[in-house]
């Protein structure tokens, strides 16, 4: 198991940018994180992509920051993206989370009853409000612009329509955020959502201790995957979410499928 209190300068951290707000408010003045990396939003739409971005930026902080012994990912199984990536020489600690949500709410098993008792609920969080449209009046009116640039008004709203068709599979929308970075703005820009959608909304204080941990080297084995150089992660077929699998590392330094 990874160090519990990492000395100084030894942890990088490689992050979504769904979640920075909530990273930079627990690793202020934390002398143990040597870098903070974050990539943008909507990797996870394409799993390839992301897989891709997050390898370069694991290459990146193991060249550029000698001293970092443990890289933290700060992402979820995220539609299988993280699958494949490895380090060299660093530690790679991952939650068993399968996306940011249970970061924010800082229980799997507390995602996973409300999946359980609210399957169609879709989350929204102060991050992911500012780095894209959610369901709402801003996304369609966004949408119905967009259209009418290059369509008849037939076409329009065929395609508004359709665009619309796969929020019917959801009821409520639900808000979650941390006490250190919270956004009262946000949270009525949600339920403004949420009465335009004719949803259902609930309102949720998050519970920091599981991102905390994450970034600042809590690392109990129960809630985080630590990774030695040459595995990475992968689907497990239980309540894990995610097992260690080899990858083998290649003589250039290069990590290899």
């Amino acid at each position: 198991m990874a160090s519990a209190n990492p000395q100084n300068g030894t942890i990088a951290i490689i992050a979504c940018d769904v979640l920075r707000d909530e990273v930079n408010a627990l690793t202020r003045d934390q002398l143990c994180v040597a870098a903070t990396i974050f990539l943008r939003q909507g990797l996870h739409n394409d799993p390839p992509i992301l897989r891709k971005e997050l390898q370069v930026a694991v290459n990146d902080v193991e060249e550029r920051f000698p001293e970092v012994q443990h890289i933290a990912l700060v992402y979820g199984l995220c539609s299988r993206g993280i699958e494949g990536v490895s380090t060299c020489r660093c530690e790679l600690i991952v939650p068993r989370a399968h996306d940011c949500i249970t970061l924010l709410l800082g229980d799997r098993h507390v995602y996973e009853e409300q999946s359980r008792l609210y399957p169609g609920t879709y989350w929204y969080s102060p991050g992911w409000n500012r780095c894209h449209l959610p369901p709402g009046p801003a996304r369609f009116e966004a949408a119905a612009q967009e259209y009418r640039k290059r369509f008849s008004e037939d076409d329009v709203q065929y395609l508004l329509e359709t665009e619309q068709a796969w929020m019917q599979h959801y009821s409520r929308a639900a808000y979650v955020e941390l006490p250190a970075a919270t956004s009262e703005g946000e949270a009525e820009h949600t339920k403004d959502c949420a009465d335009w959608l004719k949803w259902k909304f609930d309102r949720f204080t998050g519970d920091a201790s599981l991102l905390r941990d994450l970034v600042l080297g809590g690392w109990d084995p129960d809630r985080f995957l630590i990774l030695s150089p040459g595995q990475t992660a992968t689907l497990s077929a239980d309540d894990q979410i995610i097992r260690p699998q080899d990858v083998g590392i290649h003589r250039s330094g290069k990590s290899g499928g």
